[in-house]
């Protein structure tokens, strides 16, 4: 089955696929947003850590410096140095076993800078000491958030891609596979004429609205089937019934006295009688009757037949049949289709009528043509409808009832072949016997 852009599988797979890569999206996002501020917020945590910790430090080295005399200098990371207190020889220092602390005895002055500070997160805290508020300066580094970052975009990057594809790829199988009975119902639909209205679709177990939808199709089908069954009955029932009536009047008319009222009484019963032929092998075409079927030469039922077709004095009939043209098919069927043909092609001619039957591979052509005006080219397929007739302007009696064309694509149709209609007449095509055409090559 072949899927259109406009199909439902299609647009069932995209409207799926958008709708999760829009989830995803969105989801992504916010988890990326989320998971950045609470790691900054972890960097932070730990930061603030260290500065509490690192707060009784300067306090008590503030506590033993001289406060009048000393001036407080910068505390490194390392050593706490203060200017010596009066009387002593040494200065006092303090050691700090964490490099990413920064003490300030008066909260402004730092002798050392941090380098690189754009990787870290600096957080500064005011210490109250002996000499004034203090500052106690502690940072914490970024890489570790930055890598768990990095981490979770080579997550996302390669997954949601990936995640998307296995979505489309389960949507596409899942609605091709609940879409399935449709295509069985819609095949089989399309494989349903008015010569099998018995056959059904299939109804899928799944219980769902496709079961409901072919349980319907299959309950349309039998009226339908009712309904044709019936018009068929009552058409051959009609047609059945009239023969013997008119067949009587036709009888009485032929003994009658001859006049000219009689005359043309005789030619309408004669259109009637032929009418109700007409009706009852259409009616059991329709009705699908088993084809009694056997081989036949088709060149041999062409000429035969077509020298019986009663046709004008001006009009002369060319024959060109090739030999051993064998079909499969029921003789008095393919000789109706061949005497429809002719007598539509000797009703049109103006003086020639030509039928030629020739094989074409493992094909038999039927071609019957004729010299007159031709059918236009877009009332060809129309002219097998029932009861149509194009020559509307000529007198009733001198044309047919419209039912010999179609009756003839009907024939055909059942022998498995086809007629169109060409330019100059009609071709009709079926397929040839190859069992028989072996066994005259043998023999």
């Amino acid at each position: 089955m072949r899927e259109g852009a406009s199909s439902v599988r299609l647009r069932a797979t995209l409207a799926a696929t958008l709708v999760v890569a829009l989830a995803l999206g969105v989801t992504a996002l916010v988890l990326t947003q989320s998971m950045r501020g609470s790691l900054l917020a972890s960097v932070d945590a730990d930061a603030t850590r260290r500065a509490v910790e690192a707060a009784p430090v300067l306090q008590a080295s503030v506590a033993r410096a001289d406060a009048q005399k000393a001036e407080m200098a910068t505390l490194t990371g390392t050593t706490l140095p203060y200017q010596p207190t009066i009387g002593t020889t040494q200065p006092y220092q303090t050691t700090l076993v964490d490099p990413d602390v920064m003490l300030s005895a008066d909260g402004k002055t730092f002798t050392t800078a941090w380098e690189q500070v754009d990787g870290f997160r600096v957080v500064g805290m005011s210490v109250a000491t002996e000499l004034g508020p203090g500052m106690v300066l502690a940072r914490s580094s970024l890489a570790p958030a930055e890598e768990a970052l990095t981490t979770l975009n080579s997550v996302l990057l390669p997954g949601v891609p990936a995640l998307l594809l296995v979505v489309a790829l389960m949507t596409w199988l899942s609605v091709g596979r609940a879409l399935r009975p449709v295509a069985a119902i819609r095949a089989k639909v399309a494989d349903i004429t008015a010569r099998d209205l018995h056959q059904r679709v299939p109804v899928p177990r799944s219980g769902d609205e496709i079961a409901a939808l072919a349980t319907t199709v299959n309950g349309t089908l039998d009226r339908l089937e009712t309904a044709v069954d019936r018009h068929k009955g009552f058409v051959a029932d009609a047609a059945h019934e009239l023969r013997s009536p008119i067949a009587t009047l036709r009888a009485r008319l032929e003994l009658a006295e001859p006049s000219e009222l009689t005359a043309e009484a005789l030619a309408d019963v004669e259109r009637l009688q032929a009418l109700a032929g007409d009706l009852l092998l259409l009616a059991r075409l329709d009705a699908g009757e088993p084809l009694q079927a056997a081989d036949v030469d088709l060149g041999q039922i062409a000429a035969e037949e077509a020298v019986r077709v009663e046709r004008r004095s001006e009009v002369e009939l060319k024959l060109d049949v090739q030999p051993d043209v064998v079909i499969e098919g029921a003789r008095g069927h393919v000789g109706r289709l061949v005497t429809n043909l002719a007598s539509n092609a000797v009703r049109h001619a103006a003086s020639t009528v030509v039928v030629r039957v020739r094989r074409e591979g493992t094909t038999a052509v039927l071609e019957v043509e004729d010299d007159g005006p031709g059918i236009p080219e877009g009332q060809r397929e129309a002219v097998f409808g029932r009861f149509t007739r194009l020559d509307e302007a000529r007198a009733r009696d001198a044309g047919g009832a419209g039912l010999g064309l179609p009756i003839a694509r009907d024939i055909a149709t059942l022998h498995g072949g086809t007629v169109h209609a060409i330019s100059g007449g009609f071709v009709a095509r079926f397929p040839m016997n190859h069992y028989a055409d072996a066994v005259r090559v043998d023999g």
